[in-house]
């Protein structure tokens, strides 16, 4: 199996090339992600723990989903595939925001992203795919905020960025 590629991109998200998603981590290269955000009717969101055997941020609670897009596929596209394939569902994304962020972790591995922010509505559970997932649960954006600010070890790199950055975004525009 070929290893998955990511879609490099300079800082005005022009794809500038492609690269083995390893490669991108290892050499801090920046490329093309996404982060989806599902919300239910009752205003909570829905946080995925990942799963305890990944790579890299293993067992940490972040967003519902996030990956890289494939080469010639659009931002949604993206979302709905990968929102199929982690949490087994799939529903409508509205393309929030986005921004550029640049996180290392212990094991060498760094996350130089052009991300992008998806937002969606659910209320059903998700059937999760646990070779991606350990577990999940819905929160209500207040007590994510909190608990981040309790337990900042408890969430991966990227969600605690976006989450702080785009908390206002996220609660007016979801």
């Amino acid at each position: 199996m070929t290893e998955e590629q990511v879609i490099l991109v300079d800082e005005n998200d022009n794809q500038i090339g492609l690269m083995p998603k390893m490669e991108a981590h290892e050499k801090a290269v920046l490329h093309r992600a996404f982060s989806v955000f599902i919300f239910n009717n009752e205003n909570e969101l829905m946080l995925q723990q990942r799963a305890l055997h990944k790579y890299h941020s293993p067992g940490l609670w972040t967003n519902t989903c996030c990956s890289h897009q494939r080469d010639g596929e659009s931002n949604i596209e993206a979302g709905k595939r990968r929102l199929q394939e982690e949490m087994g569902f799939v529903t409508d994304l509205d393309e929030s925001t986005s921004f550029i962020y640049k996180a290392s972790f212990e094991n060498g591995l760094t996350e130089y992203e052009y991300d992008y922010v998806m937002v969606g509505l659910y209320n059903d559970e998700p059937i999760i795919n646990s070779e991606e997932v350990a577990d999940w649960k819905w929160m209500p954006l207040e007590g994510v905020k909190v608990d981040m600010a309790l337990n900042p070890e408890k969430y991966t790199a990227w969600f605690k960025i976006i989450f702080e950055k785009f908390y206002e975004y996220i609660n007016i525009n979801k």
